[in-house]
């Protein structure tokens, strides 16, 4: 494995024998490696895990949070391929073979994760079958950067589809810039039915709909060359239809009131971020994945934007609302899957919020 700053690891190909390249990020959670790596805000990133263990667990299919695995490509320490449960269906290697994912393993991730932390993000190729390290640098010139990377819909469906039951008492329009299915069940779970429309999908096609609010979803790569889905959520603000944003879907609510965004360091990835709830004074555990993050001293000194939620970290911005409006959003991924359930309120608030 090359990172662009120069520096190799040698390992051990895990996978698809071949070559991958993807921004290199870490993700510090010990457990759910099945649903990080179908996360569909990993698409275009090489994963690092830092818990020593991959794949002791197996893989099943009920643990997918989208159709095939996004990551790029994975980076661990002990790949291992039999697993201990009797509920996997298969092991995490056949898993990857399935979907042709390339990864190395018997790697330190404990340098690689203190690399990263110390030069920030940057891209990276691993190979199984380039030797030569001049071939890898000329084939990793080529990847473009995370930054001014449009993504969302390249994960986003191709047609719209329906959830639920269409006698539930709401009505949810669901505007997929990378939705996980974790969100999906935590909607359903509160009776409602559920439209989940292309990202591109106008305002008034998917207001057809008459749902009683609107969801912007998770996603990856950058917010800040979105301008068909900052259109959009304009649109659903303006109209007075309740709106609740996710990750990516925050990202949208902020860039649709003038806040910019901007790439962050090495971004929040993990299930143990600990955020405080401005509004109760209450703390959560959340569980994170994201790169960018929204600007703290425009949020504080807009005049209709109010801060809801802030990482107890870094100070970043973790949530916002609008004032006057039936609006509201959150960095971090309430839903979980993996990780807590502290944030699961926020859905309930939303349908507080429609009703």
């Amino acid at each position: 494995m090359l990172l662009a700053d120069g520096t190799v690891f040698t390992g051990t190909s895990i996978g698809k024998i071949g070559s991958t390249t993807g921004e290199i990020c870490f993700n510090t959670g010990m457990t759910g490696y099945q649903e990080i790596f179908t996360d569909p805000s990993y698409t275009g990133q090489i994963l690092v895990q830092t818990n020593v263990h991959i794949g002791n667990y197996g893989i099943a299919e009920t643990e997918e949070e989208s159709k095939s695995i996004k990551i790029a490509g994975l980076v661990c320490k002990n790949f291992n391929v039999p697993y201990s449960r009797k509920q996997a269906d298969q092991s995490v290697q056949e898993y990857f073979a399935l979907n042709n994912l390339v990864g190395i393993a018997d790697i330190d991730t404990r340098e690689i994760v203190r690399h990263v932390r110390s030069k920030g993000a940057m891209n990276a190729i691993i190979s199984s079958e380039i030797k030569s390290i001049d071939e890898l640098k000329a084939e990793l010139a080529k990847v473009p950067l995370m930054e001014g990377l449009e993504l969302a819909s390249t994960v986003s469906t191709n047609k719209t589809y329906f959830m639920g039951n269409d006698g539930a008492s709401k009505r949810v329009a669901v505007l997929d810039l990378g939705v996980k299915q974790n969100i999906l069940r935590c909607l359903l779970e509160r009776d409602t039915y559920l439209a989940v429309f292309n990202c591109k999908t106008s305002f008034e096609e998917m207001m057809q709909f008459k749902p009683d609010g609107f969801m912007i979803s998770n996603g990856p790569g950058d917010p800040g060359v979105m301008p068909y889905a900052v259109e959009t959520v304009t649109k659903i603000v303006n109209a007075g239809v309740p709106l609740f944003g996710i990750c990516l879907g925050h990202q949208m609510l902020a860039e649709s009131q003038g806040l910019h965004t901007f790439k962050m360091f090495n971004g929040h990835r993990g299930l143990n971020h600990p955020v405080k709830n401005i509004i109760t004074g209450h703390c959560e555990i959340t569980s994170q994945n994201h790169g960018f993050g929204v600007s703290l001293e425009e949020t504080n000194n807009h005049p209709t934007v109010e801060l809801t939620h802030i990482n107890l970290n870094d100070n970043t911005v973790e949530g916002i609302r609008l004032k006057g409006k039936k609006a509201f959003s959150v960095q971090y991924h309430p839903e979980a899957a993996p990780g807590p359930e502290d944030s699961r309120y926020l859905f309930d608030d939303f349908i507080t919020m429609m009703n």
